[in-house]
Protein backbone atom coordinates (compact mmCIF):
# COMPACT_ATOMS: atom_id res chain seq x y z
CA UNK A 1 0.00 0.00 0.00
CA UNK A 2 3.28 2.55 0.61
CA UNK A 3 3.42 2.79 -3.14
CA UNK A 4 0.02 4.07 -3.13
CA UNK A 5 0.34 6.45 -0.97
CA UNK A 6 3.79 7.74 -2.32
CA UNK A 7 2.15 8.15 -5.93
CA UNK A 8 -1.07 10.68 -4.32
CA UNK A 9 1.69 12.53 -2.15
CA UNK A 10 4.33 12.70 -5.35
CA UNK A 11 1.30 13.58 -7.77
CA UNK A 12 1.64 17.64 -8.70
CA UNK A 13 -1.59 19.43 -7.60
CA UNK A 14 -2.49 17.37 -5.03
CA UNK A 15 -2.12 17.86 -1.46
CA UNK A 16 -3.14 16.01 1.89
CA UNK A 17 -6.66 17.61 1.97
CA UNK A 18 -7.16 16.79 -1.85
CA UNK A 19 -5.87 13.28 -1.43
CA UNK A 20 -8.20 12.56 1.49
CA UNK A 21 -11.49 13.70 -0.71
CA UNK A 22 -10.88 11.47 -3.43
CA UNK A 23 -9.85 8.46 -1.44
CA UNK A 24 -13.00 9.09 0.06
CA UNK A 25 -15.07 8.99 -3.08
CA UNK A 26 -13.44 6.47 -4.82
CA UNK A 27 -13.33 4.46 -1.88
CA UNK A 28 -9.31 3.11 -1.31
CA UNK A 29 -5.63 4.86 -1.80
CA UNK A 30 -5.25 1.95 -4.57
CA UNK A 31 -8.67 2.99 -6.30
CA UNK A 32 -7.60 6.64 -5.53
CA UNK A 33 -4.29 6.03 -7.91
CA UNK A 34 -6.20 4.81 -10.83
CA UNK A 35 -9.31 7.52 -10.80
CA UNK A 36 -10.61 8.27 -13.84
CA UNK A 37 -11.25 12.13 -15.42
CA UNK A 38 -14.92 11.56 -14.89
CA UNK A 39 -14.88 10.59 -11.00
CA UNK A 40 -11.93 13.30 -9.98
CA UNK A 41 -14.77 15.85 -12.29
CA UNK A 42 -16.86 15.23 -9.29
CA UNK A 43 -14.63 15.80 -7.15
CA UNK A 44 -15.39 19.36 -5.05
CA UNK A 45 -12.06 21.08 -5.64
CA UNK A 46 -10.95 19.90 -8.85
CA UNK A 47 -13.55 20.79 -11.77
CA UNK A 48 -13.23 19.71 -15.32
CA UNK A 49 -9.95 20.89 -16.30
CA UNK A 50 -8.28 20.59 -13.19
CA UNK A 51 -9.51 16.67 -13.66
CA UNK A 52 -8.12 15.91 -16.83
CA UNK A 53 -4.81 17.33 -15.85
CA UNK A 54 -4.62 15.53 -12.38
CA UNK A 55 -5.49 12.11 -14.16
CA UNK A 56 -2.09 12.65 -16.61
CA UNK A 57 -0.20 13.87 -13.17
CA UNK A 58 -1.30 10.88 -11.17
CA UNK A 59 0.16 8.79 -14.12
CA UNK A 60 3.21 10.58 -13.95
CA UNK A 61 3.76 9.85 -10.45
CA UNK A 62 3.10 6.30 -10.61
CA UNK A 63 6.62 6.21 -12.20
CA UNK A 64 8.20 8.44 -9.41
CA UNK A 65 7.12 6.33 -6.72
CA UNK A 66 8.55 3.31 -7.77
CA UNK A 67 11.54 5.19 -8.52
CA UNK A 68 11.01 6.60 -5.05
CA UNK A 69 10.92 3.42 -3.57
CA UNK A 70 13.77 1.92 -4.85
CA UNK A 71 15.88 4.90 -3.11
CA UNK A 72 14.66 4.90 0.27
CA UNK A 73 15.37 1.42 0.02
CA UNK A 74 19.20 1.68 -0.86
CA UNK A 75 19.07 4.48 1.73
CA UNK A 76 17.82 2.39 4.63
CA UNK A 77 15.21 4.78 5.08
CA UNK A 78 11.51 4.26 6.22
CA UNK A 79 8.13 5.48 4.65
CA UNK A 80 5.59 5.61 7.41
CA UNK A 81 1.86 6.01 6.00
CA UNK A 82 -1.66 6.53 7.66
CA UNK A 83 -2.25 2.93 7.09
CA UNK A 84 -0.15 1.94 9.12
CA UNK A 85 -0.16 1.30 13.15
CA UNK A 86 2.82 3.38 13.65
CA UNK A 87 1.97 6.65 12.19
CA UNK A 88 1.53 9.32 15.13
CA UNK A 89 -2.00 9.15 16.52
CA UNK A 90 -1.86 12.77 17.39
CA UNK A 91 -0.90 13.71 13.64
CA UNK A 92 -4.00 12.39 12.45
CA UNK A 93 -6.15 15.04 14.05
CA UNK A 94 -4.84 18.10 12.50
CA UNK A 95 -6.67 18.88 9.52
CA UNK A 96 -4.02 18.34 6.92
CA UNK A 97 -1.91 15.18 8.19
CA UNK A 98 0.99 14.41 5.69
CA UNK A 99 0.07 11.27 3.65
CA UNK A 100 3.58 9.82 3.57
CA UNK A 101 6.40 10.51 6.49
CA UNK A 102 10.03 9.92 5.45
CA UNK A 103 11.85 8.45 8.81
CA UNK A 104 14.89 7.15 9.95
CA UNK A 105 14.83 6.11 13.62
CA UNK A 106 11.64 4.79 15.31
CA UNK A 107 8.31 5.83 16.17
CA UNK A 108 7.23 4.54 19.95
CA UNK A 109 3.80 4.28 21.60
CA UNK A 110 5.60 6.63 24.43
CA UNK A 111 5.74 9.47 21.68
CA UNK A 112 1.89 9.68 21.96
CA UNK A 113 3.51 11.80 25.18
CA UNK A 114 5.45 15.27 23.23
CA UNK A 115 5.74 18.41 23.80
CA UNK A 116 7.19 20.12 20.78
CA UNK A 117 10.02 23.07 22.30
CA UNK A 118 10.40 25.67 19.39
CA UNK A 119 12.43 28.85 18.91
CA UNK A 120 14.52 31.15 17.11
CA UNK A 121 17.68 30.06 15.08
CA UNK A 122 19.77 33.45 16.21
CA UNK A 123 19.02 32.57 20.18
CA UNK A 124 21.00 34.38 23.13
CA UNK A 125 23.04 32.23 25.48
CA UNK A 126 19.98 32.61 27.68
CA UNK A 127 17.23 30.88 25.47
CA UNK A 128 19.81 27.91 24.54
CA UNK A 129 20.39 27.37 28.13
CA UNK A 130 16.66 27.47 28.77
CA UNK A 131 15.79 25.38 25.95
CA UNK A 132 18.76 22.70 27.07
CA UNK A 133 17.03 22.92 30.78
CA UNK A 134 13.45 22.37 29.97
CA UNK A 135 14.10 19.57 27.43
CA UNK A 136 16.09 17.77 29.94
CA UNK A 137 13.18 17.86 32.84
CA UNK A 138 10.53 17.13 30.40
CA UNK A 139 12.55 14.08 28.92
CA UNK A 140 13.78 12.83 32.55
CA UNK A 141 9.47 12.85 33.38
CA UNK A 142 8.79 11.06 30.48
CA UNK A 143 8.00 13.30 27.67
CA UNK A 144 8.94 13.12 23.99
CA UNK A 145 10.89 16.12 22.96
CA UNK A 146 9.70 17.29 19.67
CA UNK A 147 11.42 20.10 17.11
CA UNK A 148 12.82 21.37 13.78
CA UNK A 149 16.30 20.32 13.85
CA UNK A 150 17.28 23.58 13.08
CA UNK A 151 20.57 25.75 14.62
CA UNK A 152 19.96 27.82 17.82
CA UNK A 153 16.22 26.61 20.32
CA UNK A 154 15.79 23.40 18.11
CA UNK A 155 19.36 22.16 18.47
CA UNK A 156 19.92 22.85 22.05
CA UNK A 157 16.32 21.05 23.03
CA UNK A 158 17.03 17.63 21.08
CA UNK A 159 20.70 17.72 22.57
CA UNK A 160 19.18 18.46 25.79
CA UNK A 161 16.33 15.82 25.80
CA UNK A 162 19.92 13.35 24.54
CA UNK A 163 21.54 14.25 27.83
CA UNK A 164 19.23 12.04 29.56
CA UNK A 165 19.44 8.26 30.13
CA UNK A 166 16.68 7.07 27.71
CA UNK A 167 15.40 10.55 26.81
CA UNK A 168 13.94 10.44 23.48
CA UNK A 169 13.14 13.25 20.54
CA UNK A 170 11.75 13.47 17.57
CA UNK A 171 13.41 16.12 15.02
CA UNK A 172 11.56 16.89 12.13
CA UNK A 173 13.27 18.86 9.13
CA UNK A 174 12.12 20.91 6.23
CA UNK A 175 14.19 19.43 3.81
CA UNK A 176 14.79 15.51 1.51
CA UNK A 177 16.33 13.27 4.49
CA UNK A 178 19.22 12.66 2.31
CA UNK A 179 19.71 16.26 2.10
CA UNK A 180 20.41 16.80 6.20
CA UNK A 181 20.06 20.73 7.16
CA UNK A 182 21.58 22.56 8.86
CA UNK A 183 24.59 20.51 7.49
CA UNK A 184 26.37 20.72 11.22
CA UNK A 185 24.02 18.48 12.33
CA UNK A 186 24.72 15.34 10.19
CA UNK A 187 25.91 13.53 13.63
CA UNK A 188 23.11 14.75 16.17
CA UNK A 189 20.74 13.77 13.56
CA UNK A 190 22.30 10.36 13.91
CA UNK A 191 22.28 10.10 17.48
CA UNK A 192 18.96 11.44 17.55
CA UNK A 193 18.08 7.92 14.84
CA UNK A 194 18.97 6.02 17.84
CA UNK A 195 17.08 7.41 20.37
CA UNK A 196 14.04 8.63 18.49
CA UNK A 197 13.45 9.68 15.09
CA UNK A 198 14.07 11.91 12.35
CA UNK A 199 11.15 12.79 9.61
CA UNK A 200 10.47 14.63 6.92
CA UNK A 201 6.95 15.16 4.51
CA UNK A 202 9.34 16.18 1.67
CA UNK A 203 11.09 13.41 -0.94
CA UNK A 204 14.44 12.63 -1.57
CA UNK A 205 16.17 15.39 -3.12
CA UNK A 206 14.71 18.68 -1.61
CA UNK A 207 16.04 21.49 -0.85
CA UNK A 208 15.56 23.31 2.59
CA UNK A 209 13.57 26.12 0.58
CA UNK A 210 12.17 28.78 3.03
CA UNK A 211 8.66 27.92 1.60
CA UNK A 212 9.53 23.96 2.96
CA UNK A 213 9.69 25.12 6.52
CA UNK A 214 6.02 26.32 7.16
CA UNK A 215 4.85 22.98 6.26
CA UNK A 216 7.60 21.20 8.09
CA UNK A 217 6.34 23.52 11.37
CA UNK A 218 2.74 22.05 11.53
CA UNK A 219 3.67 18.77 11.38
CA UNK A 220 6.48 19.71 14.31
CA UNK A 221 2.60 21.00 16.19
CA UNK A 222 0.64 18.04 15.02
CA UNK A 223 3.38 15.66 16.89
CA UNK A 224 2.76 17.09 20.09
CA UNK A 225 0.04 17.97 23.01
CA UNK A 226 1.60 21.38 23.27
CA UNK A 227 4.17 23.74 22.18
CA UNK A 228 6.19 25.66 24.56
CA UNK A 229 7.77 28.96 22.52
CA UNK A 230 11.55 30.13 23.91
CA UNK A 231 12.82 33.13 22.40
CA UNK A 232 11.22 34.37 18.80
CA UNK A 233 10.86 37.78 17.33
CA UNK A 234 7.72 38.80 15.63
CA UNK A 235 8.37 37.29 12.72
CA UNK A 236 9.80 33.72 13.63
CA UNK A 237 8.77 30.40 12.08
CA UNK A 238 8.12 29.69 16.29
CA UNK A 239 5.15 32.10 16.40
CA UNK A 240 3.36 30.68 13.05
CA UNK A 241 4.00 26.77 14.56
CA UNK A 242 2.34 28.63 17.83
CA UNK A 243 -0.39 29.80 15.80
CA UNK A 244 -0.99 26.84 13.97
CA UNK A 245 -1.20 24.53 17.36
CA UNK A 246 -3.79 27.06 18.85
CA UNK A 247 -6.36 28.01 15.83
CA UNK A 248 -6.48 24.78 13.81
CA UNK A 249 -4.74 21.71 15.94
CA UNK A 250 -6.23 22.76 19.16
CA UNK A 251 -2.82 22.27 20.94
CA UNK A 252 -2.02 24.45 24.51
CA UNK A 253 0.66 27.42 23.65
CA UNK A 254 2.77 27.98 26.42
CA UNK A 255 5.94 30.79 26.48
CA UNK A 256 8.69 31.25 28.25
CA UNK A 257 9.63 35.26 29.17
CA UNK A 258 12.36 36.80 28.31
CA UNK A 259 14.25 40.70 28.98
CA UNK A 260 12.05 42.63 27.75
CA UNK A 261 14.64 44.49 25.91
CA UNK A 262 15.42 41.92 24.44
CA UNK A 263 13.75 41.77 20.68
CA UNK A 264 14.16 37.83 20.89
CA UNK A 265 11.51 38.35 23.71
CA UNK A 266 8.92 40.19 21.65
CA UNK A 267 7.52 36.58 20.04
CA UNK A 268 6.77 35.11 23.31
CA UNK A 269 5.54 38.07 25.12
CA UNK A 270 3.09 37.92 22.06
CA UNK A 271 1.28 35.56 23.16
CA UNK A 272 1.69 35.62 26.70
CA UNK A 273 -0.45 38.50 26.29
CA UNK A 274 -2.64 36.40 23.43
CA UNK A 275 -3.31 33.84 26.30
CA UNK A 276 -0.68 31.67 26.53
CA UNK A 277 0.37 29.83 29.14
CA UNK A 278 3.49 31.60 31.06
CA UNK A 279 6.09 28.96 31.79
CA UNK A 280 8.96 30.23 34.34
CA UNK A 281 10.12 26.64 35.25
CA UNK A 282 9.11 22.85 34.23
CA UNK A 283 6.61 22.18 36.90
CA UNK A 284 3.84 25.09 34.74
CA UNK A 285 4.53 22.53 31.92
CA UNK A 286 3.37 19.46 33.60
CA UNK A 287 0.28 21.76 35.79
CA UNK A 288 -0.51 22.81 31.83
CA UNK A 289 -0.76 20.29 30.17
CA UNK A 290 -1.74 17.44 33.36
CA UNK A 291 -0.86 14.02 33.25
CA UNK A 292 -1.33 11.35 30.02
CA UNK A 293 -4.99 9.51 30.96
CA UNK A 294 -3.61 6.31 32.28
CA UNK A 295 -6.54 4.44 30.59
CA UNK A 296 -5.54 5.03 27.49
CA UNK A 297 -4.23 1.71 26.18
CA UNK A 298 -0.92 0.92 24.60
CA UNK A 299 -1.20 -1.45 22.17
CA UNK A 300 -3.54 0.66 19.75
CA UNK A 301 -2.39 4.28 20.23
CA UNK A 302 -2.31 4.43 16.56
CA UNK A 303 -5.56 3.52 15.57
CA UNK A 304 -7.70 5.84 13.87
CA UNK A 305 -10.96 7.28 16.52
CA UNK A 306 -13.01 5.55 13.36
CA UNK A 307 -11.60 2.20 14.16
CA UNK A 308 -12.08 2.18 18.20
CA UNK A 309 -15.56 1.39 19.47
CA UNK A 310 -18.70 3.32 19.56
CA UNK A 311 -19.68 4.83 22.68
CA UNK A 312 -22.72 6.83 23.09
CA UNK A 313 -24.74 9.03 26.01
CA UNK A 314 -26.77 5.63 26.65
CA UNK A 315 -24.01 3.17 27.49
CA UNK A 316 -23.52 1.70 31.14
CA UNK A 317 -19.62 2.11 30.91
CA UNK A 318 -20.03 6.13 29.25
CA UNK A 319 -17.76 7.01 31.64
CA UNK A 320 -15.31 4.32 32.83
CA UNK A 321 -11.59 5.37 33.12
CA UNK A 322 -12.77 9.04 32.39
CA UNK A 323 -11.48 11.99 34.62
CA UNK A 324 -14.15 14.33 36.49
CA UNK A 325 -13.47 16.63 33.88
CA UNK A 326 -13.92 14.30 30.77
CA UNK A 327 -16.88 13.50 32.25
CA UNK A 328 -18.29 16.75 32.69
CA UNK A 329 -17.19 17.68 28.93
CA UNK A 330 -19.63 14.28 27.65
CA UNK A 331 -22.32 15.62 30.04
CA UNK A 332 -22.06 19.18 27.74
CA UNK A 333 -21.75 17.22 24.67
CA UNK A 334 -24.05 15.81 21.68
CA UNK A 335 -24.54 15.60 18.41
CA UNK A 336 -25.02 19.11 17.55
CA UNK A 337 -21.79 20.87 17.27
CA UNK A 338 -20.39 22.91 20.27
CA UNK A 339 -17.26 25.29 20.73
CA UNK A 340 -14.91 24.75 22.73
CA UNK A 341 -15.93 28.42 23.86
CA UNK A 342 -19.32 27.22 25.35
CA UNK A 343 -17.78 23.76 26.98
CA UNK A 344 -15.70 26.13 28.91
CA UNK A 345 -17.97 28.16 29.72
CA UNK A 346 -20.39 25.60 31.02
CA UNK A 347 -17.99 23.32 32.57
CA UNK A 348 -17.00 26.44 34.53
CA UNK A 349 -13.30 25.22 33.42
CA UNK A 350 -10.13 27.01 31.83
CA UNK A 351 -10.29 26.91 27.81
CA UNK A 352 -6.71 25.21 27.66
CA UNK A 353 -7.29 22.44 29.84
CA UNK A 354 -10.79 21.59 28.26
CA UNK A 355 -8.59 21.74 25.22
CA UNK A 356 -6.10 19.07 26.28
CA UNK A 357 -9.10 16.60 27.52
CA UNK A 358 -10.51 17.16 24.58
CA UNK A 359 -7.69 16.03 22.78
CA UNK A 360 -7.63 12.73 24.49
CA UNK A 361 -11.11 12.73 24.38
CA UNK A 362 -10.49 12.49 20.36
CA UNK A 363 -7.71 10.12 20.60
CA UNK A 364 -10.40 7.75 22.46
CA UNK A 365 -12.60 7.84 19.97
CA UNK A 366 -14.81 10.03 22.36
CA UNK A 367 -15.69 13.33 20.57
CA UNK A 368 -14.83 14.19 17.46
CA UNK A 369 -13.59 17.83 15.87
CA UNK A 370 -15.91 18.76 12.99
CA UNK A 371 -15.29 22.35 12.68
CA UNK A 372 -12.40 24.55 13.57
CA UNK A 373 -12.66 24.93 17.72
CA UNK A 374 -16.41 22.82 17.53
CA UNK A 375 -16.52 18.96 18.59
CA UNK A 376 -19.83 16.54 18.87
CA UNK A 377 -20.10 13.18 20.00
CA UNK A 378 -19.05 10.09 18.12
CA UNK A 379 -22.20 7.66 17.57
Amino acid sequence: MQEYWLTLHLTEGIGPILARRIIEKTGSVRSACDATVSVLKQIDGIGALKADRLACAIRTAKAKAKEETEKVVSKRIDLVTPDQECYPHLLRSIPDPPLVLYMIGTLEPRDLNSIALVGSRRCSHYGREQSERFSRVLAQNGFTLVSGGARGIDSACHRGALSVSGGRTIAVVGSGLDVPYPPENIELFEIIRQRGAVLSEFPLGTAPLAENFPRRNRIVSGLSRGVLVIEADERSGALITARQAADEHNRLVMAIPGRVDNPLSAGPHKLIRQGAVLVTRPEHVFEALGPLNASIPETPLFESPEDLPPSTPDSKQMFEGLSDLQQKILKVLNHEPQHVDVIAQTTETDISFVLRELTLLSLRGRVKRVDGQQYVLVK
